[in-house]
């Protein structure tokens, strides 16, 4: 249980484990449910009795946290509570109630027939009262971040040091990272993809284009390859994108052995479910890189829930990179905000914890000359990020290829200053976790920015 524990915070910043000791006060009660540490909500069972909605008045377990002889002590696991969040244990499986199964069943039916102002309404009318919900909080849910945040100034408690060494989230010292992904759900969006790869080119920004392999258009070789040709990655999207794949486990391992298929035809390394259906716990049949179908915060979306985390992470083998920020779709149909101020909001949340920027721009979304303006914009600004705030505009397969790197580096301690090893280890930095005023503060070593 211990180095389940303290793995859980040494993978997230890859410091050494000498400076990562936890372990539990007392026994959880075994019952999961909702409680705070600090000022952070979290999920799961600690020593005492954890309230059963968000909305109730939680304990505060940070009370409980006790530091004694180099270790803290806590009330509950927070390894245990992470995966309760990065999976959405804490939300009751979206189709557990038969009638939306029938209703979800009869939408998708009918789905291709609506135009996209009935579609939009019918979504309204499903989504009433998201702004009320409490948890995950929107517009960006940080609880994972920030619970090991708070873990990590514990730990400097603990071992009463000024600072631990961690390595760097992102290559040379990049203060967050961003990703544009694009999902081709219909034939207009599948034809409008060599306008969007100029509008892309014309910013400098390489993404990924999602394509649903069966059913919605025609896939040719010829189309995918003008897509590869470019430097502009593919990814797997659903199997035909009817809203099904997880509405049952035979059919779902039916539907993935198909995917995988796909992916392998189309050299992807990359998978996305349609409407970003996902059952975290399933996802070991799909054999990917990684997957992007995992919303941060969910409000908006059909199945609602959210990983609660602005980084990517590791569910088994497959990497998960989160969708951090809201979808056009969303953004000019759902709140009619045609915009970029929701998008920048959420970027300025995000870069305080020097997370993710994932965004999904459909081709078949912004055809039209006002939607075109504004994604332009939106390019623009990404521009902006890269070059005055240092943020990495990668594809999502960088990403995923460098995450894996840094999860097998390690800092090392030669003559007194540390060194990192490991392959890539060229690209990474040194930073150290201090503690300011309460806060966490990290910092880049001065000679390696």
């Amino acid at each position: 249980m211990g180095k389940k524990m303290n793995d859980c915070l040494a993978q997230y910043y890859r410091s050494p484990e000498r400076y990562i000791r936890f372990a539990l006060k007392a026994p959880p009660s075994g019952v999961a449910g909702y409680f705070q540490f600090g000022k952070t909500t979290c999920y799961g069972s600690y020593s005492g009795r954890p309230a059963k909605a968000p909305t109730e008045t939680l304990y505060d377990a940070f009370s409980d946290a006790v530091v004694d002889d180099g270790t803290v002590y806590l009330p509950f696991d927070p390894a245990e509570v992470v995966h309760n969040l990065r999976c959405e244990l804490y939300t009751a499986d979206w189709r557990t109630g038969h009638a939306r199964s029938l209703l979800a069943k009869a939408y998708y039916f009918i789905r291709p027939l609506l135009a996209v102002n009935v579609r939009r309404h019918l979504q309204r009318v499903h989504l009433r009262g998201w702004e009320k919900l409490p948890f995950p909080q929107w517009p960006v849910d940080c609880s994972v971040d920030d619970l090991l945040s708070e873990l990590l100034l514990l730990a400097l408690k603990s071992n009463k040091v000024k600072c631990i060494p961690f390595i760097w989230f992102w290559p040379e010292g990049a203060s967050s990272a961003a990703v544009m992904t694009h999902d081709v759900e219909e034939k207009l969006g599948r034809n409008f993809c060599s306008v969007l790869m100029d509008i892309d080119d014309s910013f400098q920004i390489k993404s990924s284009f999602q394509i649903v392999p069966e059913q919605r258009y025609e896939v040719s070789r010829e189309f995918l390859s003008s897509i590869r040709d470019r430097g502009f990655e593919l990814v797997v999207h659903d199997l035909n994108h009817d809203g099904h794949l997880y509405r049952g486990r035979e059919e779902f391992l039916e539907r993935a052995a198909k995917i995988n298929s796909y992916g392998k035809e189309y050299g992807a390394e990359g998978f996305r479910a349609g409407v970003l259906y996902r059952k975290q716990l399933w996802f070991d049949a799909l054999k990917f890189s990684y997957d992007m179908s995992v919303p941060n915060v969910a409000h908006l979306d059909p199945q609602r829930g959210g990983c609660c985390t602005v980084m990517p992470f590791f569910l088994g083998p497959m990497l998960e990179l989160p969708v951090t920020m809201t979808q056009d779709y969303t953004l000019f149909h759902i709140l009619n905000d045609y915009s970029i101020d929701l998008w920048k909001r959420q970027t300025e949340i995000i870069m305080q914890r020097h997370g993710l920027l994932s965004f999904i721009v459909h081709p078949d979304y912004i055809v039209g000359s006002r939607e075109r303006a504004i994604y332009e914009e939106l390019l623009g600004f990404l521009d902006h990020l890269r070059e005055e705030k240092g943020v990495w505009v990668a594809t999502p397969g960088e990403v995923n290829h460098w995450w894996r790197q840094r999860a097998e580096m390690n800092l090392i301690e030669v003559g007194g200053r540390w060194r990192i090893e490991g392959s890539g280890k060229d690209r990474a930095r040194i930073a150290y976790a201090s503690e300011k005023d309460g806060q966490l503060v990290l910092t880049l070593e001065e000679n390696e920015v």
